[in-house]
């Protein structure tokens, strides 16, 4: 039986949608070696096998979205091997959110894969086309909703609490403008953040947000201005977004979106800035100050191992730094200001102990006022939540409900400059 039995699938992306960042090429197949050969012994139990399938939207050299996920699948396999599983992967590359993700499915279904990871938003629809017809392999969609609702036994959702990497984020540029703002580099009213998003989603909303108060509760003047893009990966658009709005006053910029051209716009304006999915202190060493990704080997872990040992696994999994699932990537301490690594570690612990919730109400308003109820979840399919409180012991509660962000609250002090759905 599914574990979270919600009444109807929320199928609009303007709530729940989440972030599947790439390009949408047709996809390659790759198998790579290096793993632990089947039928070695490891602390005396013969090693055991599992053949995975991996779909990604775009490939490792986006140095983005997909480059993490193939960043989680070498740190697995040498995970698991320790254990003695070996995983022997086919992975197929650039995969559109089209008919080419079923076919992808059905290939790597055919060609004995255990179990097939979906690592796009827009992959679910046609993943779950192809599960009923293959009930003894394991199908997950990353980022999406529709698995764990589903009436499918093997269909599965994952994702992690990214937000909370985005307030450690978001505390990092705070302290930076604060610093300026003690030094009489600017002024507290040009305390001002620039955010390159990709959509008007809910993960994009709830990521910016995050940023935000976690800028905002170190450097109190803070506002930000946001900048949808219409794409998840198009590094021209993303750069002109960033110049635009360093062109507007915002002396920080971060992004949802998977190139490094923001950063290299932030440099050349003189701009700072924060990173999403992967270090990028080397494409703009004078002006990245950190950035935070998913580390997927945490999940992979689980689910491959669970599979290796013919146990069922969770329909719907969400962790966050409770799990190691979400982490930072190095701080640039050449140019971060000074308390910097201190305060990230307080905050980070913080996050970890649940002493913090990102989305405390009495943090920010909406309309001047305290927010006091939201619904988390549309069970009509109409894009309103209309289920679930998720307002409760004083905090809004972000991936409580399903893995999927809900989080869809335009609060005081971000101006949206459009708006992309």
């Amino acid at each position: 039986m599914k574990k979270r039995l919600l009444a109807l699938l929320l199928a609009g992306a303007m709530t729940f949608g989440l972030a599947a960042c790439g390009n949408t090429d047709q996809g390659s197949a790759e198998s790579p070696s290096g793993t632990t050969p089947a039928g070695t012994e490891t602390g005396g139990e013969a090693a055991k096998t599992v053949k995975v399938g991996l779909i990604c939207i775009g490939d490792e050299n986006d140095q983005g979205y997909t480059y993490n996920f193939i960043r989680g699948k070498e740190a697995v396999t040498e995970a698991l091997a320790a254990k003695g599983i070996t995983v022997d992967w086919e992975v197929k590359y650039n995969v559109g959110e089209d008919s080419s993700c079923e076919e992808a499915n059905i290939e790597l279904a055919e060609a004995g894969c255990d179990l097939i990871i979906n690592n796009s938003f827009g992959f679910e629809p046609y993943m779950l086309k192809v599960a009923p017809d293959y009930p003894e392999i394991e199908f997950i969609s990353c980022t999406n909703q529709a698995s764990a609702v589903d009436e499918l036994e093997n269909t599965h959702n994952a994702f992690a609490n990214i937000y909370e990497g985005r307030y450690l984020a978001g505390v990092v540029a705070g302290m930076k403008m604060q610093e300026m703002i003690d030094n009489g580099e600017i002024t507290a009213d040009q305390a001002v953040i620039g955010y390159v998003g990709a959509y008007s989603f809910a993960e994009v909303i709830s990521g910016f947000t995050a940023y935000y108060l976690g800028a905002k509760s170190v450097c109190p003047s803070v506002t930000m201005k946001v900048q949808f893009v219409g794409s998840w990966s198009d590094a021209t658009l993303e750069g002109n977004a960033a110049q635009a709005l360093c062109d507007a006053g915002c002396i920080m910029i971060s992004q949802h979106s998977d190139n490094t051209t923001p950063a290299t716009a932030a440099q050349n304006a003189g701009a700072f800035h924060t990173g999403y999915n992967n270090d990028m202190i080397a494409v703009a060493p004078e002006a990245s100050l950190i950035g935070t990704r998913i580390d997927w080997s945490v999940y992979f872990e689980y689910a491959i191992e669970a599979v290796a040992n013919g146990e069922s696994f969770e329909q719907d999994w969400c962790h966050g730094m409770d799990e190691g699932a979400v982490v930072m990537t190095p701080l640039n301490e050449e140019i971060a200001a000074a308390g910097t690594a201190d305060k990230l570690a307080e905050v980070e612990e913080q996050l970890r102990s649940g002493a913090l919730q990102v989305f405390d109400t009495s943090t920010f308003t909406v309309e001047g006022a305290e927010l006091t109820t939201c619904m988390a979840l549309d069970t009509d399919g109409d894009f309103v939540a209309d289920s679930e409180e998720a307002v409760f012991d004083g905090a809004f509660h972000e991936s409580y409900f399903q893995s999927a962000p809900y989080f869809t609250v335009q609060i005081d002090g971000i101006e949206w400059l459009n708006s992309a759905y």
